[in-house]
């Protein structure tokens, strides 16, 4: 006699022995995709279990996250529950804080740093390393510099943290009179895709 079937549609599972990063996360290898998992967590060594939908990471047999499986590569799952109290907190006001030391600098250096915070399609922490890193010039090379450095990044529509170092590298802020804008082909980086990516 025939049992009905199950419920649920048996899914095969995959495993591997991943570490926890630094910032919380882990990496699911064959996606290049990263899933947080709570802080306390962090430098352990976890089990990984995957299926098609969904990645469960266990620690010592316990299961201390569940996530939707994602394939786009080199972005971030993450339930916020993971982050740690102060993370949160820095999280949530960074931007805000960032603009306003923009703000005192110039005008211009505000709109270049609105327009890496407002990249959705970069993580949240990478564009708030981005900028930090942009308005750190202003100590290296002083505020003139960055000003011009980001006029001229505007002007050719570049929106990035290595754009900026490569205007302020060969000085090309320096010579906006000369026509620079050949010069500011976008810096080679493993992260950037090329046109042919996208057909």
């Amino acid at each position: 006699m025939l049992v009905p079937l199950p419920m649920l549609r048996y899914e095969f599972k995959k495993q591997c022995s991943v570490t926890v990063l630094k910032y919380g996360y882990i990496s699911l290898a064959q996606d290049k995709h990263f899933y947080s998992v709570p802080y306390i967590y962090i430098g352990k060594r976890v089990k990984v279990l995957y299926t098609r939908y969904n990645v469960e990471i266990f620690y010592e047999y316990e299961r201390i996250a569940l996530h939707k499986r994602s394939n786009r590569p080199h972005k971030y799952t993450i339930d916020k529950e993971h982050l740690p109290p102060t993370h949160k907190f820095v999280v949530e006001l960074e931007p805000d804080r960032l603009l306003s030391l923009a703000d005192d600098i110039h005008k211009d250096v505000t709109v270049f740093i609105s327009k890496i915070l407002n990249k959705n399609r970069e993580h949240r922490d990478q564009r708030i390393r981005a900028c930090q890193g942009i308005l750190d010039f202003s100590k290296k090379v002083g505020n003139d510099r960055l000003i011009k450095a980001c006029q001229l990044a505007l002007e050719c529509e570049i929106h990035n943290y290595l754009i900026i170092k490569k205007i302020l590298r060969e000085g090309l802020d320096m010579n906006r009179e000369k026509n620079t804008t050949e010069k500011l082909s976008m810096p080679q980086h493993d992260n950037i895709r090329g046109s042919e990516y996208y057909k």
